[in-house]
C-alpha cells in the first residue's frame, strides 16, 4: 500500500484499487489508529480515528481530492504535500 503523504505523526496510504474496493478512499494511520476515509466526501467509512486527527486528515483532503481522485482511477502513486 503506497505512502501517499505523512503529516503531523498521520501517515495516508492508498490501496491498488479492486473491482469490490470502493468507494474511493484513503487509509489514515495515526499511531495504533486507523481509518479509511471516503475521498469524495471525507467521511469516515470505518475505524477509530482520534477526532483531532480525522479532522487533520479531512482538512489535508479538501486540498488534494482532485489529485487522490486521479491515482484511484489510474493506479499512478505519487507522494503529495503534507499537511502545513
Amino acid at each position: 500500500m503506497p505512502v501517499v503523504a505523512r503529516f503531523f505523526g498521520i501517515i495516508i496510504k492508498m490501496y491498488y484499487q479492486q473491482t469490490d474496493h470502493n468507494p474511493p478512499h484513503i487509509h489514515a494511520i495515526y499511531g495504533e489508529y486507523m481509518g479509511a476515509i471516503c475521498v469524495v466526501n471525507g467521511r469516515m467509512i470505518e475505524g477509530d480515528l482520534p477526532p483531532r486527527a480525522l479532522m487533520l486528515v479531512q482538512e489535508w483532503l479538501g486540498f488534494y481530492r482532485t489529485e487522490l481522485e486521479a491515482m484511484w482511477n489510474t493506479q499512478e502513486f505519487k507522494q503529495l504535500p503534507p499537511l502545513d
